[in-house]
């Protein structure tokens, strides 16, 4: 059950990949939910697409390596570049000429590469804990190597290559536990672990390559190419990426900055009711409704 059912949905096919999509509501502009790292597909905007369907048309897609999508082989397949030609690809099969793009995490990579590279398709973008290497990670997730295998396994040691073939749902109620770690976020870890159970392990290890790839220097230089207006949320308590890349993010685009306090990675879903007045704010204020 589903507090709103899509009013269309398609497959687009890019380079042999299909890209599984959905449409929902209806009224401008054209909102975007971007997919994310591909450990969970789109259904991790379920607190928001309803909402934001009210007075916009909403599209979400499964990002490449989950849910519906394909699931090429290889990192080459997973870089931000990929994905953001993936948006495109998207954008043009729904008749998208123009969108506020939305992205949690990993999805601002491929939001601000096609704001710099596209910018007559983006009205503005809303990211959330933006995974950016524009300030350091937490020392914590720096410890472990990913690729070579390890004896240890508690902590951050379980986000490694070969402990996700051995006990991949072990790594992923780590990782979820990490994600949301409000009080009382039992239902929203629950949920991203049941998504992320169909997701193969070898590709989100390519994933996790392909991402990385994008290095500081070079996605500092998007930023500064991106010109429409630009809103960070970020809270104080992100576990998965510290808030200080929010900050550099917020800066780096010239855009603004909305802290939560004691929020963690996941603040759209354990905070929706906040999240989504944010976003209807900026979307109406970067393209106000006609009096």
């Amino acid at each position: 059950m589903r507090a709103l059912e899509p009013r269309s949905a398609g497959i687009v096919e890019r380079d042999g990949v299909l890209l599984a999509f959905e449409v929902f509501g209806d009224g401008e502009p054209t909102v975007v939910l971007l997919p994310t790292w591909s450990i969970i597909h789109s259904r991790f905007w379920k607190a928001q697409v309803a909402t934001l369907a009210r007075r916009h048309r909403v599209v979400t897609f499964d990002g490449r390596g989950v849910g519906r999508s394909g699931r090429p082989v290889g990192a080459a397949a997973y870089t931000h570049h990929q994905f953001t030609a993936d948006t495109l690809a998207v954008l043009d099969a729904t008749g998208t000429e123009q969108a506020v793009l939305v992205a949690l995490s990993c999805g601002v990579l491929w939001a601000a590469q096609l704001a710099a590279d596209h910018p007559e398709r983006a009205l503005g973008i809303v990211t959330l804990g933006p995974a950016v290497a524009l300030a350091p990670a937490h020392p914590d997730r720096e410890v472990f190597p990913f690729d070579e295998p390890l004896t240890e396994t508690r902590g951050w040691a379980k986000y490694n290559r070969h402990h996700w073939q051995r006990d991949f749902p072990d790594f992923l109620e780590f990782f979820f536990t990490q994600m949301f770690t409000e009080p009382h976020s039992t239902k929203q870890i629950e949920d991203c672990v049941e998504w992320a159970s169909d997701t193969d392990p070898a590709r989100l290890a390519d994933a996790n390559d392909g991402i990385g790839a994008c290095g500081m220097e070079d996605f500092r230089a998007v930023c500064e190419r991106v010109c429409c207006p630009v809103l960070v949320i970020h809270g104080d308590e992100d576990e998965l990426r510290p808030h200080a890349q929010g900050v550099a993010l917020a800066d780096a685009t010239r855009g603004s900055l909305v802290t939560i306090a004691g929020g963690g990675h996941g603040v759209h879903a354990r905070d929706p009711i906040l999240v989504n007045q944010l976003i209807r704010d900026f979307v109406e204020r970067v393209h106000p409704t006609p009096s």
